[in-house]
């Protein structure tokens, strides 16, 4: 009852529920309250949780394929979960563990992502356009042709990161970790590089070339 109750958008206040595994696909969930769920493995694809509450949520390997996630996501675990063509668009995703995670063709602009973790996720060509993605860690991160233009990148983690051709007009990165990173033919201009570390990082074809 439920599940069904759930589906029907009937019911918004569900925090704690345990829905592992289940199947909530085309469901109409806005502004549902699903805070600190247990979400493993649950199938949310081409479903609405804009204005909902998924905040400490485990939604490990969840599908959320071309769902609208414009939600509350602080310290959610979205470890190898599916979000590809997911709308994050101003979602807020600090602290949340992204690890393994596929992000494919996502749309996070404006997104809140300070603290994350997005160590080793595909990001290739997502648009980042003035995310909050302060001390996050994107070691090893794929950003090839990503647009991060007025992102604030300021103290993360791009130690290995792949940033070639990426869009960072305007970005700041004081303080940013780019020892090993791979800027190649990446856009700079008006960037704050104050303090950051480039050690070994490949600057050819932009502005910063040596």
């Amino acid at each position: 009852m439920t599940l069904d109750t759930i589906r029907a958008g009937k019911e918004k206040h569900f925090p704690g529920i345990d829905l592992e595994d289940e199947d909530l696909t085309n469901c109409q969930l806005e502004k549902i309250n699903l805070a600190g769920a247990n979400l493993i493995g649950v199938d949310f694809s081409s479903s609405n949780l804009k204005g909902g509450r998924l905040d400490g949520a485990n939604l490990l390997g969840a599908n959320l394929q071309m769902a609208d996630v414009r939600a509350n996501l602080l310290g959610a675990n979205l470890m190898q979960a599916d979000l590809s063509n997911a709308d994050l668009r101003g979602s807020n995703l600090r602290g949340a563990n992204l690890m393994g995670a596929k992000l494919s063709k996502a749309s996070l602009s404006g997104a809140f992502l300070s603290g994350a973790n997005l160590t080793g996720v595909n990001l290739k060509g997502v648009d980042l356009r003035g995310t909050d993605l302060r001390g996050v860690n994107l070691n090893s991160a794929n950003l090839k042709g990503a647009n991060l233009s007025q992102a604030d990148l300021q103290g993360a983690n791009l130690s290995d990161t792949n940033l070639e051709e990426a869009d960072l007009r305007g970005a700041n990165l004081a303080g940013a970790n780019l020892a090993g990173a791979n800027l190649l033919c990446a856009e700079l201009e008006g960037c704050n590089l104050d303090g950051v570390n480039l050690t070994q990082a490949c600057t050819l074809g932009t502005a910063i070339a040596s």
